[in-house]
Parts: C-alpha cells; sequence; structure tokens
C-alpha cells in the first residue's frame, strides 16, 4: 500500500514535486524564521504529516514492534511511497527506538560536512512512530551521511 491515492492530486503534472523546490521552502523559511525556528515549524509540519500516514495506512495505536516498523514505513515514505526518504533500519537501544534512513530529501543536494538537519523528515518518522505506539518520544537527529555518518540516523526517546 502506498501513501498516495488512486487518483492524482493533480491530473497533467502528478502527485510529486521537485526536491529543487521543496529545498527552496525551507531555505526561504530558515531566511525568515531563523534556523532554530524553521526546525520548529518543519518538525511540526513532519510529525502532522506522519501522524496522518499511520492513521491513513490503519497503523495508528496498533503498536507494532520496532523491528517491524522499518519496512512499513519504507513502503509508505519511501521509494515504492512519497520519496521522502529510503527507511532502512528500526530497532530498539535500550529504551530508546531508533530509525535508520537513506537518501533524505533534507539532505539531498547538500555538500559534504554540511549543518543541515533533517527537520522535516524527522518530524515525519517521529509523528508515524508516536501514532503507531500511542506513545510520546522526544527525538533527535543524531548521525548524517553529510557528516560521515552511514545513514541519517533519529533517536527517539520515551518521555
Amino acid at each position: 500500500m502506498t501513501a498516495t491515492t488512486a487518483r492524482p492530486l493533480r491530473l497533467d503534472l502528478g502527485d510529486f514535486s521537485s526536491i529543487v523546490c521543496f529545498k527552496a521552502v525551507i531555505t526561504g523559511v530558515e531566511d525568515t524564521l531563523g534556523e532554530d525556528g524553521a526546525a520548529v515549524v518543519f518538525i511540526r509540519a513532519g510529525k502532522v504529516r506522519g501522524r496522518a500516514l499511520a492513521t491513513s495506512l490503519n497503523l495508528a495505536n496498533t503498536n507494532v514492534p520496532v523491528e517491524q516498523l522499518a519496512p512499513l514505513l519504507d513502503q509508505a515514505i519511501g521509494q515504492s511511497g512519497t520519496r521522502l526518504c529510503a527507511v532502512t533500519k528500526s530497532y530498539q537501544s535500550g529504551e530508546d527506538i531508533v530509525i535508520e534512513t537513506q537518501e533524505t530529501v533534507c539532505s539531498a543536494g547538500e555538500p559534504d560536512g554540511s549543518e543541515r538537519k533533517c527537520t522535516f523528515t524527522l518530524g515525519a518518522v517521529w509523528g508515524a512512530l508516536e501514532a503507531v505506539t500511542g506513545g510520546m518520544f522526544l527525538g533527535e537527529h543524531t548521525e548524517s551521511v553529510l557528516r560521515g555518518g552511514t545513514s541519517d540516523k533519529f533517536v527517539f526517546s520515551p518521555l
């Protein structure tokens, strides 16, 4: 099941838009609100999207085992879904839940060493996780492919 509808949202252009245009929105909001203000906005927007996504896939409050989250999320937001990012791993690390991603829209086109954080992507995964588990978490982008990491890693600590 994909996160797109059976009928295209746009008849001629289809359901997808350019990463270049999306990143222009990000940098424009950062220019207007500053990096921290923009981060709050994009994380929140991502959380709303993630919750809606989990609900549309009938995953809300199912408490799917953590190890099974990656393929479910990847089906919805990976190559077969909206292409926000590839979700490659999900696992427990102590009390924390870790979700690893590749090719995030937030990191696309960024130079090596860039300080860019995956705010919208983090929020989308965070919102989906909270919807699936019914829990509340504090999410953090802890590792980045832009800064030598093997993935964009999101760590969620229970509240």
